[in-house]
């Protein structure tokens, strides 16, 4: 199975004239075999528009890497960026025909009697599933999300080649083992095979829309649980403005710097107070109402962090923003994340020269990729090793970033981000803390204090049996070392008489 599917990439490359983007230094030769192997290929279309083709044709795990992409303009050229956008929710969708069966697999009875009215068009179509609006009979209005057909098959064969990618990497990249890849495809897997489970995006969203129930900053969709299956989800429709249209924004009178700034703050929010973040926020899952609040749909891809990550993490961004280096470095170095040999003054040092350069700067003067490079060339010189639980974590901090950069690229991260974890580590560290700690195990203690004596008397007839024990065990050693040396005497003794008797 992995062959063929390898052999289509290579395919695709040539028959879309990928390889132009191939580095020009070592990229030559490459160039020169797929010219000669696909001389019948369309290059009359645009780079940009071939490149976006080449991805849909391959499936929704290429789907989502574009996406990725397109969210990152300092990465990619500015035409790139604009055609991959159109990756967002704009994937070809699936035939009527196939909708109305699936939906008829999935309740036992064709679309219209479940249904008062359902669109067949689709209103936003992505790599595993499409979106249509529906009326429920007691006409309440619907999103109604359908997983494609065949979906699974697809990503299992995508998920195969990867793992062997990973095995290969692993083998023959000098860099292999730290980079950590085979467990990095391990977590993807869970992570698309949770988003093929609509019953789990749903308690996600359900979730999250506990989460954030004050409705202050964001607006998460009530789920129709009656109408929800592993293949067919059912949610409140969001009426919204696409997060990325900045000028209908304007046109509708929302403040955009503000807009940029709650974004951070949601996404900080999500991180460090709950540790369940929304892990897929590019623009096509993030729209605006129009009182100025955000919303969220797709809740397939969602990450969880645990308190260590999340004190590791708060850590990190606490002496970043206050350019304690050292504290950076010995953070890495407690969490084992570099070697026990490694310098500290030299790690710092090399935190330093990464960081120093975009202290305090607007998002439009940091060059990301650049920074990026950089911290790459750190990580690799120190034997870093990626940490497979964070990969969701750094993809969603690129989105995020990007969506800033497109909201407001005069945004200070540092300013908008640092009270929000300030406010964080006094809740998890001081008085507050130690009172929220006393609450949270008030009960345990409730049912154990008046078990403690029982408790104690136990522990100590249970000690005093282990003492005996090993009493007995230490006595039982001693007299099976008497024996031994007895019997080993008595053979002695035994031999020096047979060679007495023999003389």
């Amino acid at each position: 199975m992995r062959a063929p599917r390898l052999t289509r990439i290579v395919h695709t490359i040539g028959r879309y004239g990928l390889d132009e983007f191939l580095p020009g230094r070592g990229g030559r030769l490459l160039r020169a075999i797929f010219a000669v192997a696909f001389f019948r290929r369309d290059l009359a279309r645009p780079r940009a528009e071939r490149l976006r083709l080449a991805l849909e044709s391959l499936g929704p795990i290429f789907v989502k890497f574009g996406q990725l992409l397109s969210v990152r303009p300092d990465l990619i050229p500015e035409d790139v960026v604009e055609e991959l956008a159109r990756l967002q929710d704009n994937v070809p969708p699936f035939a009527w025909e196939e909708v109305a069966a699936t939906l008829e697999r999935a309740y036992g009875r064709p679309h219209t009697e479940v249904f008062a009215t359902f669109d067949a068009v689709p209103i936003a179509s992505a790599s595993v599933a499409q979106v249509h609006f529906a009326t429920l009979p007691d006409g309440r209005e619907v999103a109604v999300k359908i997983l494609r057909p065949g979906i699974q098959a697809v990503i299992g064969e995508d998920v195969a080649l990867l793992h062997a990618l990973a095995a290969i990497v692993e083998r023959v990249v000098p860099e292999g083992r730290r980079l950590r890849p085979r467990e990095v495809v391990v977590e993807f897997e869970h992570t698309i095979a949770d988003e093929l489970d609509l019953l789990r995006e749903a308690a996600n969203a359900s979730q999250l829309r506990r989460n954030f129930a004050d409705g202050r900053l964001l607006v998460v969709p009530e789920v129709y649980w009656d109408w929800c299956n592993r293949g067919v989800m059912v949610m409140q429709r969001i009426d919204g403005i696409p997060v990325n249209a900045v000028e209908r924004l304007r046109a509708a009178g929302i403040d955009i710097p503000r807009l940029a700034r709650e974004g951070v703050e949601i996404f900080f929010t999500q991180v460090f107070r709950d540790g369940f973040f929304h892990a897929d926020m590019h623009p096509g899952n993030i729209f605006v109402a129009r009182d100025g609040r955000y919303c969220g749909v797709d809740f397939g891809i969602m990450g969880t962090l645990c308190d260590a990550d999340k004190s590791y993490l708060a850590t990190n961004f606490m002496a970043f923003f206050q350019r304690d280096y050292r504290r950076v470095a010995l953070a890495h170095l407690d969490a084992g994340w570099v070697p026990r040999d490694t310098r500290v003054d030299e790690f710092e040092g090399a935190i330093r020269a990464v960081c120093e350069p975009i202290f305090d700067r607007p998002l439009k003067e940091i060059y990301f990729g650049k920074l990026l490079l950089r911290l790459f060339e750190v990580s690799r010189r120190f034997r870093m090793q990626v940490q497979p639980q964070l990969v969701l974590l750094q993809k969603t901090l690129l989105q995020v970033e990007g969506l800033g950069r497109q909201l407001d690229p005069d945004l200070d991260l540092r300013r908008t981000a640092q009270p929000i974890l300030e406010r964080w580590m006094k809740e998890q560290v001081g008085p507050r803390a130690l009172l929220r700690q006393l609450r949270e195990e008030a009960p345990l203690w409730a049912r154990t204090l008046p078990q403690l004596p029982r408790l104690v008397h136990r522990a100590l007839a249970e000690d005093s049996t282990r003492r005996l024990e090993a009493a007995l065990d230490r006595v039982a050693a001693t007299q099976a070392r008497q024996t031994r040396v007895l019997g080993a005497l008595v053979l002695v003794l035994a031999v020096l008489v047979l060679l007495y008797v023999l003389r």
